[in-house]
């Protein structure tokens, strides 16, 4: 009867453990995605806007930049044009070179001041 009852006790562990296992990978995924659905930038949409652009135009196609890298992104890159306020994305497509590419555009006067590209850090 005692080696049933630790059977048991052991089967409820690693029931539970599995299921605390489901809840993060879900969790984890779901981070993903929200990573993905505001930082992500077609490297097509940097290549068409260009300095001097109105503000409101170029950030009606980006995405809006809050998210948990944010601070990993500014990282690495050239001094910020004085002024200005930046937004940093990761270039959607493959990493060049083995790194993700950053994509900063840069707003001054309610113009795009400043576009970069960089490897993350």
């Amino acid at each position: 009867m005692a080696q049933r009852k630790g059977c048991l006790i052991g089967c409820g562990v690693a029931l539970v453990l599995g299921i605390g296992l489901a809840v993060v990978a879900v969790f984890g995924m779901g981070k993903v995605l929200d990573l993905a659905d505001k930082t992500l930038v077609d490297p097509k949409v940097y290549e068409a806007v260009k300095a001097g652009d109105a503000e409101s135009e170029v950030r009606a196609k980006l995405p809006s930049g809050d998210s948990f890298v944010k601070s990993a992104l500014k990282e690495g890159g050239p001094p910020q044009p004085e002024g200005s306020t930046c937004s940093w994305y990761l270039a959607g497509g493959d990493p060049r070179n083995g790194k993700e590419t950053v994509l900063r555009f840069c707003f001054k006067d309610g113009k795009l001041a400043e576009k970069a590209e960089y490897p993350m850090a």
